[in-house]
């Protein structure tokens, strides 16, 4: 009898231990039976509910703390994931319910729910849980202000969007405009300047003819001659800089070409055009025909000035019904930070966007630069 009343007294130390155990833990928790009612809950669990453990002690844990939805819409017991703890012999960890007080409200809980076993047989489960309130309302003010971040971000490349196209728009007027103002300077060149240095010309060579038997004032004269086609030269190349004429009355292709030829008596640099036999006889818009005139006009010239070039290919093809124009020399190259940074290469790139094309600027150090450009649809069907 001693010995019966030794092992109770140990069994109730034990007891005992446990519960100062339990109690000393700043979680809940609570074990049920397989009916679901509490068999024993800790002190911190107890309070975190608004009760104290005799309270709870025997009570329908599901329809005491979890009966509800965040929404107050009832959770059946069929949907609890602390009952399929015993009913589905496994366990679960969810940090996304909320759990309900004495008084009426709910917190927002991480609870982990277990199986008990007891000879190998499921006797009911164990659940711990904490109030997380506090992390689930850092978690809310974190979203809220990250949504506002990316609002404002939205909102901030909005209107930088809509100042880089302002930009680009007027761009593409300024452009327009000194097209237009081009134009009409080399007009007037042409029609003013160029007539009297013809009429010039004239005057002077009939002098020579009056003044043939005056050695000295031939030679003068002649001299004068010569100063007079120069200035004509000076004029015809500054005029073609302006506004070529072969662009607006033989097309594109052929004021091309020749700028090519004049680029390469000029430089010594071979070039070379291969246009697609369907764009021999085609007319692209004038807007589209000025920019890649003077993109092409761009790429020489940076041609001339940067690449040590001694070749340059000029291909001009179809993709359906779209142009590919692709300008190529065998230069040295540059680096990427070039593309980026060089103004020239900015206008070429600009140019491209205001007829709508695409434009990619590929190099290598060494193996020449691309400069390839891709209007679609502007081939008829």
């Amino acid at each position: 009898m001693f010995k019966h009343l030794s092992k109770l007294s140990h069994h109730a130390a034990w007891r005992r231990q446990l519960e100062l155990l339990l109690d000393s833990t700043g979680e809940g928790i609570y074990g049920i039976d397989l009916k679901g009612r509490c068999v024993f809950i800790n002190k911190a669990g107890a309070e975190m509910l608004g009760y104290t453990a005799d309270e709870v002690l025997g009570r329908n844990m599901h329809y005491l703390m979890h009966h509800s939805y965040a929404n107050h819409d009832l959770m059946p017991v069929c949907e609890c994931h602390i009952f399929r703890a015993f009913q589905e012999n496994k366990g679960c960890r969810v940090d996304n319910e909320v759990l309900w007080r004495r008084d009426g409200s709910c917190f927002h809980a991480e609870y982990a729910s277990y199986p008990i076993f007891e000879d190998q047989a499921v006797v009911g489960a164990v659940v711990t849980f904490n109030d997380i309130s506090e992390r689930v309302e850092a978690q809310n003010i974190r979203q809220a202000a990250q949504l506002e971040l990316e609002r404002r971000v939205v909102e901030r490349t909005a209107q930088l969007q809509k100042a880089h196209d302002r930009m680009r728009r007027l761009s593409a007027h300024l452009t327009s405009v000194r097209e237009e103002e081009r134009t009409r300077i080399a007009r007037e060149m042409h029609d003013d300047l160029g007539a009297k240095l013809t009429a010039f010309d004239l005057e002077l060579k009939a002098l020579s003819y009056r003044c043939a038997n005056d050695e000295k004032l031939t030679l003068r004269i002649e001299s004068m001659l010569d100063l007079a086609q120069g200035a004509m030269e000076s004029l015809r190349r500054i005029l073609s800089d302006l506004r070529p004429g072969v662009l607006d009355h033989l097309g594109l292709w052929a004021a091309v070409e020749h700028l090519l030829g004049e680029f390469s008596q000029r430089t010594n640099v071979v070039c070379s055009l291969e246009l697609a036999p369907a764009l021999e006889h085609v007319r692209l818009s004038k807007a589209t025909e000025t920019a890649l005139y003077r993109i092409l006009q761009e790429a020489l010239n940076n041609i001339s000035k940067h690449s040590g070039a001694n070749k340059v290919e000029v291909l001009v093809q179809t993709e359906g019904r779209a142009v590919v124009f692709q300008v190529k020399d065998n230069g040295r190259g540059m680096a990427v930070r070039t593309f980026t940074t060089g103004f020239g290469l900015m206008g070429i790139e600009e140019r491209a966007w205001d007829i709508g094309a695409r434009c990619s600027i590929d190099s290598i150090l060494g193996q020449g630069v691309c400069i390839k450009l891709r209007l679609p649809e502007v081939l008829a069907t």
